[in-house]
């Protein structure tokens, strides 16, 4: 078995490659995707991380606790809270501006606005990076059950998906707005370098505070959860039709 990090490092690797992949159809794709498609990969990207916020983290955040000798529930609510909450304070001080939008979050700034657009996909990363390398370094050996390789590996490859279409949802509209091909691509894929940074950061909690691991998988699943509530659900229903995205 991989150490931890390693494995976390792999796992966060291949998410962070599906972004590049996505950020790259810029210079295949002439155009950007229907509005239909667009909502389908939003719906896709809310089921992913709402299960991977309930099996992967969640449930092996109780079975910690009690293995631990540790109050079942008390450690899932209290982190699952505090994702939330830290993911409300990021999303309203760190400057970023969503697709689509006239106006940018957070606090004022002088940033560019195609910085201001990847930051706004860097915000969905952290959190979907902590998940991914939790999950890799429990199933390397962080002491639950409840995580097998298969299922970290299972998650990752659930992140890559929904990341590949999240890549070109930079890359194409920046391309639309005047930047060139090459810039739009660096942008598109440097929206998905916090992905290792934040899987690392997980598997060194695994191992150097494993009494704490049940709040920190909660923590994971309340930051996703904020995300899925706060943006991909209100995007996926703009608009007229939102039968896609739901289905």
């Amino acid at each position: 078995m991989e150490h931890p990090v390693v494995l976390a490092l792999l796992g966060t690797s291949f998410t962070f490659l599906a972004t590049v992949a996505g950020a790259a159809m810029v210079f295949f794709v002439k155009k950007e995707a229907s509005i239909n498609t667009h909502k389908a990969f939003l719906g896709f990207a809310a089921g992913v991380m709402i299960a991977a916020s309930v099996w992967s983290l969640l449930i092996p955040a109780i079975d910690m606790a009690r293995e631990q000798g540790k109050n079942e529930w008390l450690p899932a609510v209290a982190g699952f809270l505090a994702g939330g909450v830290f993911l409300f304070l990021l999303d309203r001080l760190l400057p970023h501006l969503h697709l689509g939008a006239e106006k940018p979050e957070g606090m004022k700034s002088s940033l560019k606005r195609t910085t201001m657009l990847v930051l706004a996909v860097t915000l969905h990363n952290i959190p979907e990076g902590m998940a991914v390398g939790l999950a890799c370094a429990l199933a390397a050996g962080g002491g639950s059950s409840s995580v097998t390789l298969a299922g970290a590996m299972a998650l990752s490859l659930g992140m890559a998906l929904q990341n590949v279409p999240e890549g070109a949802a930079i890359s194409l509209p920046l391309q639309k707005e005047g930047v060139s091909k090459g810039k739009a691509f660096l942008y598109g894929g440097l929206s998905g370098v916090v992905e290792p940074v934040a899987g690392v950061f997980g598997a060194l909690l695994a191992i150097l505070i494993a009494p704490i691991m049940p709040f920190t998988l909660s923590f994971a699943a309340g930051a996703m959860i904020y995300v899925v509530v706060e943006e991909l659900v209100p995007e996926m229903h703009m608009g007229e039709h939102s039968h896609a995205g739901t289905a």
